[in-house]
């Protein structure tokens, strides 16, 4: 009896040292989990920006496009989410949002630009592109040439008096036609940059003029000129198109922030507000949260009647 009670026992005993040594073995073979890894792990952070994002996702549209979250790191490390009113950012708002999304501009102002591409491209919105077409265009004006061409104060005396003896027929004209432009044909096509080249003289500035709508009414004009098939009389071209000239000519009282934020406002925010209300919309019904500071960003330059916008601030950081 007790010869089978000690055999019974060493049965349990080998049975249990082998189970030990098959669970050794297990574990040494099968990975651990992974303490440190941030994607199983679900932070007070993440806790925090998803009760602000529903929070901002319950309000109205109109007051939906006003709101949005910043982060603010404190001196301790911590990450603090604030929801702000991007229609009046404060200073140091402005400041932490364009730090945060241009810390080196050499290298992050592509990334940027990439991620509001993104943004967009992920719920499929068309951006609206525009090409520019010229059809035997013409361009004809009277000069006059010779010493006559020369900007002297007998001259112009000379040129005022002959103007008004003209009206009435009086006396004739002394200026010669030239041709600045002849059958000039070409298209523009969007999100391609384009090089005209030309020697001095050749009417390069005369066909930009033409192209933006800001010829000279003295000029003879013939020919024609499309944006996406449409006129130039069917639109207002300076709300779509710009020329820049070589000369630059800014009021001296204002600075260079100011001409900025008075460029923005006449220029306005154009389709910005629809775009991104579309793109708010469509975001939510595929269930996509979009990234906090492109968010805010897209929303404070979306707002109009500001009198300064957060484009000059981003136009300031990469320009300087």
């Amino acid at each position: 009896m007790a010869s089978a009670l000690a055999g019974d026992d060493l049965a349990v005993s080998v049975s249990s040292r082998r189970s030990w040594t098959t669970g050794s073995f297990r574990e040494a073979w099968t990975a651990a989990p992974d303490v440190f890894n941030v994607s199983g792990r679900h932070t007070h952070e993440d806790d925090e920006e998803e009760l602000k994002w529903a929070a901002i996702e319950r309000l109205p549209t109109l007051e939906r496009m006003r709101k949005g979250v910043l982060k603010h790191v404190l001196d301790d490390g911590h990450v603090v989410l604030d929801e702000v009113d991007v229609s009046n950012l404060r200073l140091h708002d402005k400041k932490v949002l364009i730090d945060s999304i241009l810390k080196i501009v050499e290298e992050d102002n592509e990334k940027f630009l990439r991620r509001l591409r993104d943004r967009v491209d992920r719920v499929g919105i068309e951006i609206p592109k525009i090409e520019v077409r010229c059809e035997n265009l013409s361009v004809e004006g009277d000069v006059y040439v010779g010493s006559r061409a020369l900007p002297s104060l007998l001259n112009v005396t000379l040129n005022a008096f002959e103007s008004v003896l003209g009206i009435f027929h009086l006396a004739p004209s002394k200026k010669r036609e030239i041709q600045i432009l002849k059958d000039v044909s070409g298209i523009v096509k969007p999100s391609r940059m384009t090089l005209l080249l030309g020697p001095p003289s050749s009417g390069k500035t005369t066909l930009l003029l033409a192209l933006a709508g800001k010829l000279d009414r003295d000029l003879r004009v013939s020919g024609r000129i499309t944006y996406c098939g449409h006129e130039l009389n069917e639109f207002v071209p300076q709300k779509t198109c710009a020329y820049i000239s070589q000369h630059d000519i800014h009021f001296g009282e204002m600075t260079v922030r100011e001409t900025l934020d008075f460029s923005g406002r006449c220029l306005g925010v154009g389709t910005r507000y629809d775009a991104l209300v579309e793109l708010s919309r469509r975001e939510r019904e595929v269930g996509i949260k979009p990234d906090p500071e492109i968010d805010a960003f897209m929303k404070a330059i979306a707002l109009s009647g500001q009198k300064t916008n957060l484009v000059t601030d981003y136009v300031l950081k990469v320009g300087v």
